[in-house]
């Protein structure tokens, strides 16, 4: 048989302090990707910029209302399979106690029989 060496593991290094991030930070260049805005979503020409376009509200909110039947249903089979686990439990044991009780009958009536 062979044991296992425990791997010690090295202990993890102190985070870094907050002058320590703004040196880094102030060491960057501008065009650092981790640095920059992400693009801007483009426009549709003449619609409105601030709200989202015509029909697409409709279909947000269809989408919304289509993910809330969802989780609707979810939690309900979550219900569901709940009961159906205790209802399985419950018959389980009821089964072990069947087994147990057929066991003792069997023994007795083998102790008749010799």
């Amino acid at each position: 048989m062979t044991s296992k060496a425990k791997r010690v593991l090295p202990t993890r290094p102190e985070p870094p302090t907050v002058e320590q991030v703004l040196a880094d930070v102030g060491g960057t260049r501008p065009a650092d990707p981790v640095l920059l805005l992400p693009a801007e979503p483009p426009r549709t020409p003449g619609g409105d910029h601030d709200g989202p376009a015509p029909g697409q509200e409709a279909a947000e909110e269809e989408e919304r209302e289509r993910l809330y039947r969802q989780s609707r249903g979810y939690v309900e089979m979550n219900r569901r399979l709940r009961e159906a686990r205790g209802q399985l439990a419950e018959k389980c044991e009821e089964l072990r106690r069947a087994g147990a009780a057929l066991e003792r009958d069997m023994a007795e009536m083998r102790q008749k029989a010799f």
